[in-house]
Parts: structure tokens; C-alpha cells; sequence
């Protein structure tokens, strides 16, 4: 037999957390935003056309370090 508290807590199981995401930048064909994942990690992601890379904190660091390291004065061929 299942009790009122047992159904509850059945409920909450099914039924999967929304996710809270913050959009950190966008243009029209790409995007950076953050989720903050069911057990409170904030993992990292970036939308690029029809590819999405997904990152965790310290290889987000490790990414922006590298684009912060891009030569800034590219010339159009």
C-alpha cells in the first residue's frame, strides 16, 4: 500500500528538474549559455549553428583562454 508522503516523493523522481539557464552571449547563428545542472553544477555550453559543445567550469576556463589567446588583428583573406 502506498502512503500520501510515498506518492509525493514518487512524483518528484518522475518528474525531471527544469533546468535554470542564464544565455551569456548570442549572435544570429551562435550562442554561449550556462545550466545550472539537478545537482547544482553550473556546466557550460556554446551553440554553433547546428553543433553544441558542452563544457564543464574548468574546461570553460581552459576555452576562454585559448580564444582571450587568438591573434586579435586577423585580416580577411
Amino acid at each position: 500500500m502506498m502512503l500520501n508522503d510515498d506518492r509525493e516523493r514518487e512524483k518528484k523522481m518522475a518528474s525531471p528538474r527544469e533546468l535554470k539557464t542564464k544565455t551569456l552571449a548570442e549572435t544570429e547563428n551562435y550562442m554561449a549559455w550556462t545550466a545550472e545542472e539537478p545537482d547544482g553544477e553550473i556546466t557550460y555550453h556554446l551553440e554553433l549553428n547546428n553543433v553544441t559543445l558542452h563544457f564543464f567550469f574548468e574546461e570553460w576556463e581552459e576555452f576562454l583562454s585559448l580564444v582571450n589567446a587568438l591573434p586579435h588583428d586577423v585580416t580577411k583573406p
